[in-house]
């Protein structure tokens, strides 16, 4: 079972319960994990504390291995936030990686949605898996190994979402598949590519924005209330686009 284990400082990992915890202040024994049911303050042998909860998604995520860059909560959030998606919503993905966003929307739309995840690189498809298996999330998800470019199989989408090197080349495969009003989200670094993104946007297309997310944190204290040096920047462009006409009638206008 994976846990949250944090030090008085605030340090955190996330650890497997089901044996010895050795930390930098002392082993905590499997037997005094089960006696306090793997929740709540503990000490090490040395009597060092610390405290043990269950992990957020963003816990998580945070700590979770990394082999292939992730979409950071800060900007699947507003992603989950603009598009409305919630219990129920099916929801596509394309660009799986290892699991950054997926575990966020699988999260959003359990226990009656479904989240469909697309990508060609296997070794991804594995770690995602894995991820999604330690979280209890697996069940929300269908990992695909394939290409999106070649057009998705399901149909009547809440929500696409696009992260790939060249998300324009997908927009006429998913829009069939959208339902009318759903949104077709497209996460890109690059402003250059943002930009062929939206002028290939079909006019089937309309509520069309791009943003990016700036999060800066706060020191407070009695004697000081400053933001913090260090600033969470530029991760990538959202370009938000919802469908409210049939490509026909678009066609016809």
């Amino acid at each position: 079972m994976k846990k949250l284990l944090l030090d008085s400082r605030g340090r955190k990992q996330i650890v497997d319960t089901g044996k010895d915890l050795h930390t930098h202040g002392g082993v905590i024994s499997k037997k005094d994990l089960e006696d306090m049911a793997y929740s709540g303050p503990i000490r090490t042998h040395k009597g060092v504390r610390f405290f043990v909860a269950n992990p957020t998604i963003v816990d998580y995520i945070e700590k979770m291995e990394k082999r292939a860059q992730i979409i950071y909560p800060k900007d699947s959030a507003l992603i989950i936030a603009f598009t409305g998606i919630g219990s129920g919503s099916r929801v596509l993905e394309a660009g799986t990686g290892v699991a950054g966003l997926t575990l966020m929307l699988a999260n959003t739309v359990r226990p009656e949605g479904r989240v469909f995840s697309y990508d060609t690189r296997s070794e991804h498809l594995e770690e995602a898996k894995k991820h999604l298996r330690e979280m209890g999330l697996e069940k929300y998800v269908e990992l695909k190994n394939s290409d999106i470019y070649n057009g998705p199989e399901e149909n009547n989408l809440d929500l696409a979402v696009l992260d790939l090197p060249e998300p324009w080349r997908a927009i006429d495969k998913i829009l069939p598949s959208l339902k009318f009003g759903g949104y077709l989200v497209s996460y890109s670094p690059s402003i250059e590519q943002t930009k062929r993104f939206v002028l290939s946007l079909p006019s089937s297309f309309q509520e069309i924005k791009t943003i990016e997310v700036l999060v800066r944190s706060w020191e407070i204290s009695r004697e000081r209330c400053r933001p913090n040096t260090r600033m969470i920047a530029h991760t990538g462009f959202i370009t938000f686009a919802r469908k409210l006409e049939n490509a026909r009638e678009s066609e016809r206008k």
